[in-house]
């Protein structure tokens, strides 16, 4: 446990389900009921550091690895990721175990998309959801679906065999390098480094293995349709906080999401869109620019 006296500190935890545990982070006080922080896709609870370093220490934040990810256990063998569902369906057993209700999301990308899923889903049982860079699940064009459908299927098929014998290992340095290649260099190496604290774990002659599971890398099954996603938009009825960045504002799915974000604006309680300069992963290369939007954003919610 991190025992810091001057910031925010945790303790690292796991959480059983059927197939294994789901490990986290818990931030703050045990006694409260904490905030749901959710990462990306192949990201893990990492990501979240630090902005929750920049937020009050008394806030309660449960930051959890999605199965397949970080230190979490994998989907077993056999099955597909369906990773808005799958994360949909965790999410729900997590406050289930807990006898959570009211409850507080926050997201990255996917864990924006299982909030804006979760919130529509109980919109009487969810009391606030931050999303960043993210207001909704992915969304393809049908044809597109259609016609990718067998080589996701064949490639997932294909990482589903690969042995831990026939994975790669790679020393530090090359590890992170790697990461940052993966993101288009839209991630800083110090951000790359706290991500793989969760993110690779040491093999034999100082060489890493990548924590999560090879097969997330086929994860495009089961998509929604946008009229779908429409319906979603409307149940939901919490206080919404949706953070983009900047640069991606004129990307080609602005069009779908600004759309989304109308929808969701008519039903919810209190409805807050900011835009700030940065990448995708902004809340953990520049936290310092929304930081403070955040806490105050959650703060309202305590003196509701």
């Amino acid at each position: 446990m991190d025992q810091s006296s001057d910031k925010p500190s945790f303790e690292d935890i796991q959480i059983p389900i059927p197939f294994g545990y789901v490990s986290a982070k818990w931030w703050g006080p045990r006694d409260k009921q904490p905030i749901i922080a959710i990462h990306g896709w192949q990201d893990n609870a990492g990501t979240f550091d630090p902005l929750i370093e920049l937020l009050p220490k008394e806030l309660s934040i449960l930051c959890i690895d999605l199965p397949g990810h970080g230190r979490s256990s994998h989907i077993p063998p056999g099955i597909p990721y369906y990773i808005f569902w799958d994360g949909l369906v965790i999410l729900r057993r997590i406050v289930k175990y807990y006898n959570w209700s009211n409850v507080s999301i926050l997201g990255h990308s996917l864990g924006a998309a299982i909030g804006f899923l979760y919130a529509a889903s109980y919109p009487d049982d969810t009391e606030m959801l931050i999303s960043i860079d993210t207001v909704a699940p992915v969304i393809f064009d049908p044809s597109e679906i259609a016609k990718n459908t067998g080589t996701n299927i064949d490639k997932f098929l294909y990482y589903e065999s690969l042995g831990s014998d026939k994975m790669p290992s790679y020393g530090y340095s090359d590890m992170i390098d790697l990461v940052m290649d993966g993101h288009h260099s839209t991630l800083t190496r110090k951000a790359c480094e706290i991500l793989m604290k969760r993110g690779m774990y040491p093999v034999k002659d100082n060489k890493y293995f990548f924590s999560r599971d090879t097969r997330l890398k086929v994860v495009w099954l089961g998509l929604p349709s946008l009229d779908v996603i429409k319906e979603y938009a409307g149940r939901i009825k919490c206080r919404y906080f949706n953070i983009k960045a900047k640069p991606y504002i004129r990307m080609d799915n602005w069009p779908v999401y600004s759309e989304l974000l109308n929808i969701i604006k008519t039903n919810v309680k209190q409805f807050l869109f900011i835009e700030y300069d940065g990448t995708h992963h902004l809340h953990l290369n520049n936290p310092e620019c929304l930081a403070s939007d955040v806490k105050d954003f959650i703060l309202q919610c305590d003196k509701a």
